[in-house]
C-alpha cells in the first residue's frame, strides 16, 4: 500500500455524558458502567415498557439503557439552522453535525473555514421513528421531508459546512458504521473526494427496539450487555456517536496532521441465503475477515487487539467467536466490546468501537472488556490464543505498530470487518 488512507481526526459522543476522545478512554481504562435509566424528556411510554413482562409472550425490560444525556440540546443559530426547523430535525442530525464539528476540530481544521472544499461525508445511521407521522397537521408539517430523511444526517453536515463531495448515508443496520468507513476511505483512495468524514449515530426517536426485543426474548433480563460472558441474557440498547476524519498518508504528512492509525483495509460481505435474515452466519465471517486480512497483507496472528460486535445474546455471540477463532486464534489477540460498557449503539455502535481500538493503541493500553471475568462455554477457548480483554493490559507493538481489528454485522445480514494499523510512536500523545 503505497499511499494509505489514515485517520486524522477523531470524536465522539457517548453515555455517561461523554464528549470528548478523552473521557471517553477515561471511562474505557476505569472499565465504568455507562448504562443509565431510560431518559423522562423524550415522551416515552416508561410504564408501558416497564409492564410488557405482563403481557403472555413478551420478556421483562429494565429500566436501563446506554442513552446520550444530552440528545434533546442542540443549539440551532450556531449551524446556521431556525429552531423551528431544529425542532423537526432527527436528533440523530443535530448529534452528527456537532461531533462531525468536534472531529474537524480534532484534526486540527477550522469546520467554518470549508465551504467549497471537495471533502465527502459518509455516514452510517437507522430509521429510529422521531416525531409525528408525516400524514398529519402539525408543527413539524413543511420540515418533514429534510427533517426525517435518512439522507439528510450526512446532507446536513455537508449542507452546513460547505461540503461539495460525496454526501451518503448508508443502512446496514448495526454494520452501518464500519459500511460507511469502508465507502468513504474507497472514495478517498480512488479520487473522489480529497479527503473525508466518516462516521454514525444512533439516537433512538422512540423506545421501539426495546418492545421489539421483548418480543423476541432477546433483551437482557439484567440491566446489562454482557458479551462473550457466560452471564449475558440479551442484549440492552444503547445510544452514541463518532465521526473520524480520512485522508491520504501522503497528505496527513505533508500538512503536518496527526496519524491516529492507518486504515490497512476494510470489507463488507453478506450472510447470503439458507437461515433466516436476522441470523448471523459464522462462515460468512470467516471469509470476511480472511478477505480483510489478505487484503491488509498482514498475518492473523500479528493482530494484538480485537474489538468485537458482542451482542450478548445467545445466538451471535458463540456464531461470531467461532468465526474470529478460526482466523486469529493463532496470536495472542485481546477480544472485547465496548458495548459491556454502553450497551448495543447499533448503527454507531463500530465507529465507537473503532474510536475505541485508535484510543487503545494511542496510550498503548488494551481497554478492558466488562464482565470478562466469566467467558462463555459454548466456545472452546483452551485450543484458541484468543482471550478476553479482562484487565487494562499492555499491547505490546509489532516492529513499531499496534495492529487492531473491528467487526460488525447487522440484523440486514450484512458484515463488516477492518484493520488498523496505529504507530506505537504515537503513544499518549494528546487526543
Amino acid at each position: 500500500m503505497n499511499d494509505p488512507i489514515v485517520i486524522t481526526g477523531m470524536a465522539v459522543e457517548a453515555p455517561g455524558g461523554i464528549e470528548t476522545p478523552a473521557q471517553y478512554w477515561a471511562a474505557l481504562a476505569e472499565s465504568r458502567d455507562l448504562i443509565g435509566p431510560f431518559p423522562r424528556d423524550r415522551g416515552w411510554p416508561i410504564e408501558r415498557l416497564l409492564s410488557l413482562s405482563e403481557v403472555d409472550g413478551w420478556s421483562a425490560v429494565r429500566d436501563a439503557g446506554g442513552f446520550l444525556d444530552t440528545a434533546t440540546e442542540f443549539d440551532p443559530m450556531f449551524f446556521g439552522i431556525s429552531p423551528r426547523e431544529a425542532v423537526a430535525m432527527d436528533p440523530q442530525q443535530r448529534v452528527a453535525l456537532k461531533v462531525a464539528w468536534c472531529a474537524l476540530e480534532n484534526a486540527g481544521l477550522n469546520p467554518g473555514l470549508l465551504d467549497g472544499d471537495e471533502v465527502g461525508c459518509y455516514m452510517g445511521v437507522s430509521y429510529t421513528e422521531y416525531g409525528p407521522h408525516a400524514a398529519e397537521v402539525n408543527d413539524y408539517s413543511g420540515y418533514r421531508a429534510a427533517g426525517v430523511a435518512l439522507g439528510a444526517v450526512s446532507g446536513r453536515i455537508s449542507n452546513c459546512l460547505g461540503l461539495g463531495g460525496p454526501s451518503i448515508v448508508v443502512d446496514t443496520a448495526c454494520a452501518s458504521s464500519l459500511s460507511a468507513l469502508h465507502l468513504a476511505a474507497a472514495a478517498v483512495r480512488g479520487g473522489e473526494c480529497e479527503w473525508a468524514l466518516a462516521g454514525a449515530v444512533c439516537v433512538m426517536g422512540s423506545a421501539g427496539p426495546f418492545f421489539e426485543f421483548s418480543k423476541n426474548n432477546a433483551l437482557s433480563t439484567d440491566g446489562q450487555c454482557k458479551p462473550y460472558s457466560e452471564e449475558a441474557t440479551g442484549t440492552l440498547w444503547g445510544e452514541g456517536a463518532g465521526v473520524v476524519v480520512l485522508e491520504r498518508e501522503s497528505r496527513a504528512r505533508e500538512l503536518g496532521h496527526r496519524i491516529h492509525g492507518r486504515i490497512l483495509a476494510t470489507r463488507v460481505n453478506h450472510n447470503g441465503g439458507g437461515a433466516p435474515i436476522a441470523v448471523p452466519s459464522t462462515e460468512a465471517q470467516e471469509r470476511l475477515i480472511r478477505k480483510t486480512v489478505a487484503a491488509a497483507g498482514i498475518s492473523p496472528e500479528v493482530v494484538g487487539m480485537i474489538e468485537g460486535h458482542g451482542t450478548g445474546t445467545a445466538v451471535g455471540d458463540p456464531l461470531e467467536l467461532a468465526a474470529l477463532q478460526r482466523v486469529y486464534g493463532g496470536g495472542k489477540a485481546r477480544l472485547g466490546s465496548v458495548k459491556s460498557n454502553l450497551g448495543h449503539a447499533q448503527a454507531a455502535s463500530g465507529m465507537l468501537g473503532l474510536i475505541k481500538v485508535l484510543l487503545s493503541g494511542s496510550h498503548g493500553r488494551i481497554a478492558p472488556t466488562r464482565f470478562a471475568d466469566t467467558p462463555t462455554t459454548k466456545v472452546d477457548w483452551d485450543t484458541s490464543g484468543l482471550r478476553l480483554a479482562a484487565e487494562l493490559d499492555h499491547w505490546q507493538p509489532h516492529d513499531g505498530i499496534r495492529y487492531g481489528a473491528v467487526s460488525s454485522f447487522g440484523v440486514s445480514g450484512t458484515n463488516a470487518h477492518a484493520l488498523l494499523a496505529i504507530p506505537a510512536d504515537e503513544e499518549e500523545t494528546h487526543v
